[in-house]
């Protein structure tokens, strides 16, 4: 990291003929209050009320250069604990370690009709659910992507416009099998999707499919995260953005299905999908999500049911040139339920915070 800092410095100081290089941050304080609540069924399998709060931070460093003809590198220095989160005190150890790493490191060039990027990049996941729903079938709400993967992934991105939209198709790694002794046991999943404008409506129908074996997360609010190991999930949907007047209204739907045998010999076979409704409203956002999965991995029947409500007011409390302070409060709800036939386990989950964030 050291090294890193003063490579950077070094950039920084170099020759008018050098790229141009921009600095820019953010950080962020997040106290938490958060509320969970199972039923008999779920207590009795191990889950447990709470109420607690919490207290989160983080901080980014961003550096992107301009090398001259639509060239151009990009890279993010962030905590690569999950959701690039840190928890003050010592009341949660998977938190406490504040391990600053390079979290994004791509390059590439635009030009203007198509552009290409590679190295580790961006996801959009907050906003684009389909890694959501294929990655973590049985609990697609709340982030997964975004918290669990940090919203980037390694590989390679090629985008050109056909017709009267863009052609987006990206080859990434989904799971780096470190423990194979075949380079083609790892994961690798193509996703492919195209924006046009119909009128003032934004369309973006999309796929994700995994080309070779790769990892699913299978848990919900109360339960384990063991997953599946080594299937092909295929998902396809579509994101439709639809302004009217001040609100944009954005909805999503995305439909994922595997049908193969894992590597613990499991006769893997689940389908569910994932709907969301969405508006922003100035500095106001909210969204509802719903999931529904049916596993039937072994001959077994169990059902998955996901309700999430996502608010939050952005206020700005300074903006300048030099940076902007914001507060955010917001309200994140879950409610979750597995049905296997004989024990229906439920549970939800309240999280009230107040994001104080600044940027520089």
């Amino acid at each position: 990291m050291i090294s890193l800092v003063c490579a950077i410095v070094m950039m920084a100081q170099a020759t008018p003929a050098s790229a141009a290089i921009n600095f820019s941050g953010d950080a962020q304080v997040r106290p938490r209050g958060e509320f969970t609540y199972y039923n008999d069924a779920a207590e009795a399998d191990g889950a447990e009320n709470t109420a607690e709060m919490k207290y989160l931070y983080r901080v980014r460093l961003h550096a992107a250069a301009d090398l001259g003809d639509g060239y151009f590198a990009k890279a993010m220095i962030a905590s690569q604990t999950p959701g690039w989160l840190a928890t003050a005190g010592t009341g949660n150890e998977a938190y406490n370690e504040f391990d600053l790493g390079v979290s994004q490191l791509y390059f590439g060039r635009m030009m203007e009709d198509s552009h290409y990027m590679m190295g580790k990049m961006p996801l959009n996941s907050f906003n684009n659910p389909v890694f959501d729903i294929s990655l973590s079938p049985f609990q697609a709400t709340e982030l997964p992507v975004f918290l669990n993967y940090n919203d980037a992934l390694y590989g390679f991105n090629y985008g050109t416009k056909i017709g009267p939209g863009e052609l987006n198709a990206t080859l990434s790694v989904l799971d780096n099998d470190l423990t194979t002794e075949d380079m083609f046991e790892d994961g690798y999943g193509l996703h492919v999707m195209y924006k046009t404008n119909i009128g003032n409506v934004t369309f973006e129908p999309q796929m994700l499919a995994a080309l070779s074996d790769a990892d699913t997360m299978n848990y919900w609010v109360g339960g384990n995260a063991d997953g599946y190991e080594n299937v092909k999930p295929l998902t396809f949907g579509a994101n439709i953005s639809v302004p009217a007047d001040d609100v944009t209204f954005c909805f999503s739907g995305f439909y994922t299905q595997a049908e193969d045998e894992d590597n613990a010999g499991n006769d893997v076979d689940y389908s569910g999908y994932l709907l969301r409704a969405k508006a922003v409203y100035g500095p106001l956002t909210t969204w509802i999500d719903y999931n529904a999965a049916e596993d039937d991995t072994n001959g077994a029947d169990v059902e998955y049911n996901n309700l999430f409500v996502w608010a939050q007011y952005k206020y700005t409390v300074h903006e300048s040139s030099m940076g902007t302070f914001t507060l955010s409060p917001t309200v994140r709800y879950l409610t979750n339920s597995m049905d296997d036939g004989t024990d229906e386990l439920e549970g939800s989950r309240l999280r009230t915070e107040l994001w104080a964030n600044v940027t520089f």
